[in-house]
Formats: structure tokens, C-alpha cells, sequence
């Protein structure tokens, strides 16, 4: 984590549990000339519009104070959004039974790419119920091994 995004999560933390919202990620990036600060909040029964705007504002405000960005940048505050991401432990405890895709570090089984129900997570292991064809396998991950991870919106 960059020197910023700590910095602003020990700002936004304190702002999101008093509204009893769950601060997500934070992620700040450039994109051509400019600079994004990206702060995603959830909680139980999604985000709104206000719920965003009230974080923005008070974070505005606490960043204001502080000044801790040399140069110009924006401040988006939304929704993680259908796909979000699966950080920490506590992420992947709230996914168990939903569509998940998942990358690991190196292959297990030949493959590094795996997209299916996720059935169980105990802290050090992943389970996922893959597809193949017409035939459903368990496949386990350790927790380690998983690069990045996200819900995975499917259409039937």
C-alpha cells in the first residue's frame, strides 16, 4: 500500500464506521494527466448516491485540513459495484455460496484462472466449485496463493 492510500484510509475508517458503512478499498492512480483518489465503500444493502456524497464530503474536508496531496487530483467516493473486489479474509467469509472468479500466483491443477461457486473458506483454504462441461469438481486454494479475487456477475 502507497504512503496515500494508508494516509487515507486512516482518515476515511473513522468516517465510514460512524456512518456504519464499510470502507472497501482505496485506490490512488494515475490516468493520463490526472490523478485519482478511488474510495469504495459498501455495506449490507448497497450504497446510494448520498451515502457516497456524505463520505466525500467529510473525507473533503479531513483531506482539506491536512493537505497531504502536493498536486491536484479527484476524489471519487462510489460503490464497489457488482464485481467487487475480495481483499481480506472477512470478504471472502461473506462470499461463501456466490459466484467467484479468483487468479493465483502460480497454477494449481494447470491453471491459474478459476470461476465458479466458492464453497467454503476456513482462513487458510479457499474451496470452489468449478465447472467443467457438464461436470462439477472442488477445487481448494490456499489462501496465499490467491493474487487477486472478485465476485463474479454471471447471466443465465
Amino acid at each position: 500500500m502507497s504512503k496515500v492510500t494508508e494516509m487515507v484510509e486512516e482518515l476515511a475508517a473513522p468516517i465510514c464506521q460512524e456512518l456504519d458503512i464499510e470502507l472497501v478499498e482505496i485506490e490512488y492512480v494515475k490516468e493520463g494527466k490526472s490523478w485519482f483518489l478511488r474510495v469504495y465503500i459498501d455495506k449490507d444493502k448497497g450504497v446510494d448516491i448520498e451515502d457516497c456524497g456524505l463520505v466525500s464530503e467529510r473525507l473533503s474536508e479531513k483531506l482539506d485540513e491536512i493537505d497531504p496531496i502536493p498536486h491536484n487530483y479527484f476524489l471519487e467516493v462510489s460503490s464497489p459495484g457488482a464485481e467487487r473486489p475480495l481483499k481480506k479474509p472477512k470478504d471472502f467469509e461473506k462470499a461463501i455460496g456466490k459466484n467467484v472468479f479468483l487468479k493465483t500466483y502460480e497454477p494449481i491443477d494447470g491453471e491459474k484462472n478459476f470461476e465458479g461457486i466458492l464453497q467454503e473458506f476456513d482462513g487458510q483454504i479457499v474451496k470452489i466449485e468449478i465447472k467443467i462441461k457438464t461436470r462439477k469438481k472442488t477445487i481448494e486454494i490456499p489462501y496465499e496463493k490467491v493474487a487477486n479475487a472478485r465476485l463474479a456477475v454471471t447471466f443465465s
